[in-house]
């Protein structure tokens, strides 16, 4: 019993720092956010005056620019479930087939998920540059001077312009996903749906679809808590401008701590944040275990 209770003490101790680390980094900072959401701090001063959920209410009634912010994440999220998914499996389904230098083409599509998602806004700013964009002048080599403008900047399609950006750097880790669950089909399927006389389209709507639907759920789960998450694209290329027109939640968060120094504001802000994205991940798992379930 000594040796037994000896080696279970031993165990703890090698895997202590990992639990120390988990908890200092992870689940001290969670708590800590709800007990600061009751308070009102400018995240400096030692006093804090506590105003309940006054934070909370104030949100909910007041603070239009958060739920513009909310509004503008929802925008980007479904432009990236139909345009960046229908891409991924676009790709997905040509690079299953047996063609010339398909190992070439996995590896270049994703290529942009592994990028710096910094380095990545700074290209596409200067893609989108008014005065000396590759974008516009593209637009007036094919004689489209009418359509150029300053792209960023232009409030009509900022947001559009950062949601191909994110659109352009996330499509990679979905055709990923996409191609190994398409790979994962038996074969055997195809060609008996093929010995029965089924077209292409009847193959891929009969076989195809319904084996894919686990996948096709985790990648739009995956794609919805990534899109709302959206930061580093933001920052590097408008930072939430012009005006409020790209502001999202985790930018809005960040700019109600350091332009405002109200780091109580901020953690109730980060609450409704995550428990919307709890309530669309619920939502998103009910529909999938409801077509899972469909014969």
């Amino acid at each position: 019993m000594k040796v037994r209770l000896k080696d279970t003490f031993e165990n703890y101790f090698f895997i202590l720092p990992a639990i120390v680390m988990f908890a200092t980094f992870s689940i001290y900072p969670f708590f800590k956010v709800f007990q600061l959401s009751a308070y009102e701090w400018d995240g400096i001063s030692s006093t804090m005056r506590f105003v309940g959920l006054a934070n909370f209410w104030d949100i909910f009634r007041h603070n239009t620019v958060w739920w513009t912010s909310v509004w503008n994440a929802v925008y980007v999220t479904l432009l990236a479930l139909t345009f960046q998914n229908i891409l991924a499996l676009l790709l997905a389904l040509a690079c299953d087939r047996k063609i010339r230098g398909g190992h070439v083409y996995r590896v270049i599509f994703y290529l942009p998920p592994v990028l710096s998602g910094i380095v990545v806004g700074l290209i596409w700013s200067w893609i989108y540059d008014g005065n000396y964009g590759l974008l516009n002048h593209w637009l007036k080599a094919i004689g489209l001077d009418g359509l150029t403008r300053s792209w960023l900047s232009d409030p009509k399609t900022a947001l559009t312009s950062v949601a191909v950006i994110h659109m352009w750097k996330g499509f990679g880790w979905g055709f990923v996903i996409l191609l190994a669950g398409l790979q994962n089909i038996p074969r055997e399927l195809y060609e008996a749906a093929r010995v029965d006389g089924a077209n292409a389209w009847q193959v891929f709507k009969e076989v195809t679809i319904p084996m894919m639907i686990p996948v096709f759920i985790l990648v739009a789960i995956l794609t919805v808590l990534g899109t709302m998450q959206i930061f580093d694209i933001i920052i590097s290329t408008t930072g939430g401008g012009p005006g409020y027109h790209t502001e999202v939640p985790v930018t809005r968060i960040l700019s109600t701590m350091t332009g405002t120094s109200q780091f109580g504001y901020a953690c109730a802000e980060g609450i409704i944040f995550g428990i919307l994205l709890l309530l669309v991940s619920l939502f998103q798992m009910r529909i999938g275990k409801t077509f899972r379930q469909a014969p």
